[in-house]
């Protein structure tokens, strides 16, 4: 009958065999270094493919985290552009209505004349009719009769006053008229509107009087409403006909009336600014 328990080695064998075994190792160490380099080699490319999923899964970590953060960058500067662009577009504008303003203020006025800046509102519709709307009015001592005019030249006369707007009627209008006067020879005449923003006529001009193609056309100061010396047209046609009496002159306003904005109110005296005058001139 076979033992049911086998009992094998004591400890204290074991443990003597152990013993031996390391000083053995021991001793046989310098000679175990080429085995040892040798299993490295055999085990490095196991341990490096062992360690491939722990770097692909680091990589592509580290990818989808500079992705994110470049998506986020992008997405930031995109809107920082956005921002940027309209804070150009704006500078731009304003800039633009500076030099408007610059050009206005320094426009060719007399010294002595009280000025004041004003912005059109409103642009009558009418094809009948040439009148814009400011925004200054009797509050600011705006005038009946009082003369408009922009950076380029004369624009108009104030027609109707509020107590903080104004209606001014353009030398466009064909109800309007303004005395001028050739700048090359002197040559007095009337420029009536033709309800055309880019053509006034000049009436009743005899076919021998001197009047050229080019010729520029300045307020004459009679009739005491415009003040004398300032632009107000450009002679743009001159037509003699021998079976008529009177030559056909067309010129062209040097003020901008398809696109104003900015508006020159002048005043000629005190007195004018408080004492409406009737309309003489239109």
């Amino acid at each position: 009958m076979k033992p049911f328990f086998i009992q094998g080695a004591s400890p204290q064998y074991r443990l003597f065999m152990a013993v031996l075994l390391s000083l053995a190792l021991i001793l046989a160490n310098d000679r175990l270094l080429p085995l040892r380099s040798a299993m490295a080699t055999l085990v490095s490319p196991l341990q490096y493919l062992a360690n491939v999923p722990a770097l692909v899964l680091d990589e592509v970590s580290t990818n989808l985290s500079t992705r994110a953060q470049l998506l986020k960058e992008n997405d930031r500067l995109q809107q920082r552009q956005l921002l940027m662009s309209e804070q150009l577009l704006k500078m731009a504008n304003l800039q633009e209505e500076n030099a408007r303003l610059r050009a206005l203020l320094q426009s060719p006025t007399r010294k002595d004349a009280r000025r004041m800046v004003a912005e059109v509102m409103f642009v009558d519709r009418d094809p009948f009719k040439s009148q814009v709307l400011i925004d200054k009015g009797l509050n600011e001592g705006v005038y009946v009769g009082q003369p408009v005019l922009d950076d380029s030249g004369v624009v108009g006369q104030v027609t109707e006053v509020a107590q903080t707007t104004a209606r001014v009627l353009l030398i466009a209008d064909f109800t309007h008229a303004i005395p001028v006067r050739v700048a090359r020879n002197d040559v007095r005449a009337v420029a009536h509107g033709s309800g055309k923003l880019n053509q006034l006529e000049l009436a009743n001009v005899p076919m021998s009087t001197d009047v050229r193609v080019g010729d520029l056309l300045i307020s004459s100061g009679l009739g005491q409403r415009f003040p004398e010396g300032y632009p107000v047209a450009t002679v743009t046609q001159v037509v003699r006909d021998e079976g008529m009496t009177w030559a056909q002159i067309s010129a062209e306003p040097v003020a901008h009336l398809d696109r104003i904005r900015y508006l020159l109110l002048l005043w000629q005296n005190e007195v004018q600014g408080n004492t409406p005058q009737e309309n003489t001139d239109g």
